[in-house]
């Protein structure tokens, strides 16, 4: 995002990842045992496969799916197509579900962090469909802070960076997502990702 003159700024800007407005989330000492699980987690290379126990289960998913599908659809500026919503989708669904979350909540902090799009950078350096830090692939990662741009693993620590804030936080949702977002405490960001995941559920 380095501005030369006056000439290269519409090329710079047309060529750089598109700007978040994300806060950021502050770089907190992680205690050995968060460290190892969250760094264990995000290791795990699973695949985004949904398993189902009965048809019935199977078929609420297709349904969910298809439903999600179409309101990305009509939500998104840069209108994706079929086969990455639905990869999408069913990514998140597959990594909310891993964390222990809401599907419709991490669909709606990614509308308030990135607005879906994928190569999103905010002021502080957020990156991705979930704003994830930098430094978080130091903590928890390999280091390569580039990878946070990649799909599945964008998601990955962000669901799992939200369930550890929602453990710090003893379950208040409010107080995590002001975690989350760098903004403990002010009502502004959490009410936003709230109000935002009640259009995906």
């Amino acid at each position: 995002m380095l501005r030369r003159s006056a000439l290269a700024i519409p090329i710079a800007l047309a060529l750089a990842p598109t700007l978040a407005k994300a806060g950021s989330q502050i770089e907190e000492p992680l205690v050995d045992s968060a460290r190892t699980a969250l760094s264990s987690a995000v290791a795990n290379s699973a695949p985004p496969e949904p398993e189902f126990t009965d048809t019935a289960s199977r078929m609420v998913y297709v349904r969910w799916l298809g439903d999600m599908s179409t309101r990305l659809g009509t939500f998104t500026k840069q209108r994706l197509d079929l086969t990455t919503r639905q990869e999408f989708l069913q990514t998140a669904w597959y990594e909310a579900r891993r964390a222990g979350l809401e599907t419709s909540l991490v669909l709606g902090l990614v509308q308030v962090e990135s607005a879906f799009r994928k190569h999103a950078v905010s002021i502080v350096g957020a990156r991705g469909y979930m704003q994830v830090m930098p430094f978080w692939s130091r903590l928890i990662g390999d280091g390569d802070a580039g990878k946070l741009f990649h799909m599945q693993t964008n998601l990955r620590f962000g669901c799992l960076i939200l369930r550890h804030y929602l453990d710090r936080e003893n379950g208040d949702l409010f107080m995590a997502l002001g975690r989350y977002n760098g903004s403990r405490g002010r009502a502004e960001y959490p009410t936003a990702v709230l109000s935002a995941k009640r259009r995906w559920e």
